[in-house]
């Protein structure tokens, strides 16, 4: 039998999404996968060498379970000149990916009955950590009209004496919003009257568009006391696979998450962390040319959706997701963003995710992480089987 906390999980829509299309692939069908959030680049050769002279060179042990010093001061390095975080190593954790890393946290913060603040749409494991951890999601919801954010006086309404953190992603996925310092300076004003902690998960704190400038909760010293940030190599360095991620914040919450993963997982992969320190500390041009390429993919995916009859979106700002709503196309057969997406799956042989896994029926999500090519055919047969479906 299995555990009542098991069985209230529910998958993952983006692996199941991904999952079928694997199915599909693997019979021959040339299947345009736009659902996972991933890079389509390579790990860069400067760290791909790094984790082979790594071996080489026998780090291939136990490391301290907090990762190895090196790391947790060039994470610190590159905190303060990305973003003006201040953190000392001591106040840094490595993990098995960003994903352990807010699964920490949550587990040494959250209790029985406590009830967390969480803006919607969001990622599908958020409230599912949360309440892996005993605690009550408490939802916010956001609109299309408002760019998906909320607002200082949504969020002051919904702190109650029960809440004991929001969980607060900037860049969103999946709708690829970024808050502006002038909106977080107004959220800031709310949350440093209340005794709370902010769990800041920004791992695409480094994918932002249009020349936007982004701010990290962690520079704010009114609640910097309070932040526990999350960010990790995957996104930013195409280290998907390496699962490396870190958090930082109060020394107290990072050493209760430290004794958490000593009793799961122990340390991260002694060679990943060798890899991820040569990502931080090493070139960042790869980040750039990344940056560029998905420029021109974000400015060619809306140009095509926003050709499309009866379909909106808000401009996205970061990350790599575009998130429309196709809410116009659905009818009996297909009613909903679920049966929608399997439609084009089976139809258009395009993978997307359904918006109902993030918490927002009515829309799809799509990554523009693949080549121009698989774009723009992608664009064409999307546009083909929701013709058809509307004829």
């Amino acid at each position: 039998m299995l555990s009542a906390r098991a069985a209230r999980l529910k998958e993952s829509a983006t692996l199941k999404v991904f999952g079928a299309a694997k199915r599909m692939i693997a019979e021959g069908i040339d299947v345009i996968n736009l659902s996972m959030g991933e890079p389509d680049y390579n790990t860069p050769e400067h760290i791909k060498e790094a984790a082979i002279q790594a071996i080489k060179a026998n780090h291939t042990h136990y490391t301290v379970n907090r990762g190895i010093l090196p790391l947790r001061e060039a994470v610190a390095k590159r905190l303060k000149e990305d973003f003006n975080a201040d953190y000392t190593p001591e106040q840094i954790l490595v993990s098995s990916g960003a994903k352990q890393s807010l699964f920490n946290t949550i587990m040494a913060l959250v209790d029985e009955g406590d009830e967390v603040l969480l803006p919607y749409p969001a990622w599908p494991t958020h409230p599912e950590a949360i309440g892996l951890a005993g605690g009550k999601v408490v939802a916010l919801r956001t609109r299309e009209k408002d760019d998906f954010k909320i607002n200082a006086r949504q969020l002051a309404a919904a702190i109650t004496p029960k809440t004991k953190m929001i969980l607060f992603s900037n860049p969103i996925n999946p709708t690829g919003m970024v808050y502006s310092e002038d909106e977080l300076t107004a959220l800031v004003d709310v949350l440093k009257k209340h005794n709370i902690f902010i769990l800041a998960d920004e791992i695409y704190a480094r994918m932002c568009y249009d020349g936007f400038k982004f701010r990290s909760l962690a520079t704010f010293p009114e609640i910097k006391e309070r932040v526990i940030l999350v960010q990790g190599v995957s996104k930013a360095y195409a280290m998907t696979g390496w699962r490396i991620g870190f958090s930082c914040g109060p020394q107290a919450v990072i050493k209760a998450a430290d004794k958490i993963q000593g009793h799961s997982t122990s340390n991260a992969s002694s060679i990943a962390q060798y890899a991820a320190l040569a990502a931080v500390s090493g070139p960042q041009d790869s980040l750039d040319e990344m940056l560029a390429t998905y420029t021109k993919r974000r400015k060619y995916i809306m140009e095509r959706f926003s050709a499309m009859p009866d379909i909106s979106f808000a401009v996205p700002r970061g990350a790599f997701y575009l998130f429309p709503n196709v809410s116009a196309y659905f009818n009996e057969q297909y009613p909903d963003s679920t049966a929608l997406a399997m439609y084009l799956l089976e139809k258009a042989h395009v993978a997307v995710v359904p918006g109902v896994g993030f918490g927002q029926e009515g829309y799809l999500r799509l990554s523009y992480a693949a080549s121009m090519e698989q774009l723009a055919a992608a664009c064409d047969r999307i546009e083909k089987a929701l013709k058809e479906l509307k004829g």
